[in-house]
């Protein structure tokens, strides 16, 4: 049964409409002022609320500007009861929240005509609440199990750790390391374009793809190749328009050498050099478009010999693509220049590395997932 609250100030305008509206099998409830009733209101929300316009204290424009603030009554319909008829009356009571109006001297197949129609307004607004907590929860689910997917961090024969802040939405972010063989090292990171579950559907299948070895007869040391496998995997179709970029190497700890391609991905950035004075960047990336763009792209790989005490950085973009306070854009440039200014300062860099962005950034949360990994080889 749905319940309404009446407000307001006359006594015999209280009885009347309690009334009539018990009567259509409503339970209705009472107030005498503004302050009561938002208290009523507050203490066991309505579905609908009847305020009169004109009252002592708080009047009917107050006490509605309260209920609609209050994210508990959220749908709760209101209609204002007032003799005022004018277009500039209406508009005040429209910028205060009002749902409806009723004209003074009340009808009463009119008010029941209003009321049921605020009712159904109200129902719909509560399914569609509940329908958005739903959906909600379930995307919550699911970026936990992205998250349950990904690897841990390890500290021998190389320390890899990461930091991984999923968007507001379910976002396209993944990234995975495993040992090839005793010495052989993969680590690849991938951004699918988008958001929500068809972004992150994509990742996820890239990631079991990879690490079951499931692409048979595939050199899984050869980064090129692979990249060339998962493009003709990963075709946009009429079905599926997800693309992603991907930076994928293999290490050699015995060699130390490092060999990678990237699909569309942001540089990989190496850190080497045992003081600041010495200190050397490379920024490791290959040409090549993203994955699942044209089934004709080709890949090439690039080879780099790691130095010793040297840090790599792979990330996506969502790590440097920050809207700044002043509402312009932060750089590639502008995270090089930080995670250098780390390398030997600071332990623990990425906690510092994601404070930076997390006070660099102008909004609560991040626009798109930020994932970053550093590699320690010494």
């Amino acid at each position: 049964m749905f319940q309404i609250l009446v407000i307001d100030d006359d006594y015999s305008i209280q009885i009347f409409l309690k009334r009539m509206l018990e009567k259509q099998g409503y339970q209705v409830i009472t107030a005498s002022n503004g302050q009561e009733g938002i208290l009523q209101a507050l203490s066991c929300p309505p579905a609908l609320i009847i305020c009169d316009w004109m009252m002592p204290g708080l009047n009917g424009l107050e006490v509605c500007n309260r209920i609609k603030k209050d994210p508990n009554l959220s749908t709760t319909f209101f209609i204002l009861l007032t003799s005022l008829d004018s277009v500039a009356d209406r508009v005040k009571g429209l910028d205060a929240g009002a749902d409806d109006f009723i004209s003074k001297p009340i009808e009463q197949n009119e008010l029941q005509a209003r009321v049921r129609a605020g009712l159904r307004l109200h129902q719909l607004n509560r399914d569609i609440q509940t329908q958005k907590l739903l959906l909600e929860t379930e995307l919550a689910e699911a970026a936990e199990y992205v998250t349950s997917l990904l690897p841990l961090p390890i500290s021998t024969p190389v320390a890899i750790n990461y930091r991984f802040i999923p968007s507001r939405q379910l976002g396209g972010d993944c990234f995975d390391y495993y040992w090839l063989d005793s010495d052989s090292l993969a680590i690849y990171l991938l951004d699918t374009a988008g958001h929500g579950l068809r972004a992150t559907l994509p990742s996820i299948s890239v990631l079991n793809l990879l690490r079951s070895r499931a692409l048979k007869g595939l050199d899984y040391y050869q980064p090129s190749h692979v990249l060339t496998a998962l493009n003709d995997t990963f075709q946009i179709n009429y079905q599926n328009d997800k693309y992603f970029t991907i930076w994928y190497g293999v290490y050699n700890r015995i060699s130390r050498q490092l060999v990678y391609a990237s699909a569309g991905h942001p540089p990989a950035i190496l850190v080497s050099g045992k003081s600041p004075s010495t200190t050397e960047i490379k920024t490791l990336k290959t040409p090549g478009m993203p994955v699942g763009m044209f089934p004709e792209a080709k890949y090439v790989d690039g080879i780099c010999n790691v130095d010793e005490l040297s840090s790599l950085y792979i990330f996506s973009d969502g790590v440097y693509e920050i809207t700044k306070l002043d509402g312009t854009l932060w750089s590639l440039d502008g995270l090089i220049q930080l995670l250098v200014s780390l390398q030997h300062s600071v332990d623990c860099q990425l906690d510092h590395v994601l404070s930076y962005l997390i006070n660099l950034n102008s909004k609560e949360a991040f626009d798109d997932d930020l994932s970053i990994l550093q590699i320690k080889f010494d």
